[in-house]
């Protein structure tokens, strides 16, 4: 079994603690909303959203998955960081074992949030990625933070 690692940091005008509540603690409710196309649903099959919580994730019609169970490693809601692995769906077809995430979002100087995420592809044997397949789940979850900005421009009062 190998690792494939990569870092992805993106700014947001978003506050640190709005972001972090909308995009980690309300991502259940919020994607469905602002991407209905990827999400439509997360449900908790166990747990109460800390450490050890297993969710199941239905992607929308824009999807070529049907769904993926989550599993959540850490929440710090005093540091805003958050770890889950994705551990059971076709997402993670013959090539990989858990594909894990790692998000930490920090305040930046002139105001809004950084959000650092690192992916952890944990592979069932040797597996090469290409530099197209990173950079299409980068845009991915870029499109995810942009689709949560422009909810929270939207909607000042949320969160």
């Amino acid at each position: 079994m190998g690792v494939i690692t990569f870092d992805l940091e993106l700014m947001s005008p978003i506050p640190l603690a709005k972001m972090f509540k909308a995009a980690i603690l309300d991502a259940d409710n919020l994607l469905p909303k602002v991407l209905p196309q990827a999400v439509k649903s997360t449900e908790v099959l166990e747990g109460d959203g800390g450490p050890g919580t297993i969710k199941l994730m239905t992607f929308g019609e824009g999807s070529q998955y049907k769904t993926a169970k989550h599993k959540v490693e850490a929440l710090d809601k005093e540091n805003f960081t958050y770890c889950y692995s994705i551990i059971e769906g076709k997402v993670l077809g013959t090539t990989f074992e858990k594909i894990s995430y790692e998000v930490k979002i920090t305040a930046l100087p002139q105001g809004g949030s950084l959000l650092k995420i690192t992916s952890n592809y944990f592979t069932v044997g040797e597996v090469d990625i290409t530099e197209e397949e990173i950079n299409a789940g980068k845009e991915k979850a870029s499109a995810m933070v942009k689709a949560i900005e422009a909810y929270l421009v939207a909607n000042p009062d949320a969160y």
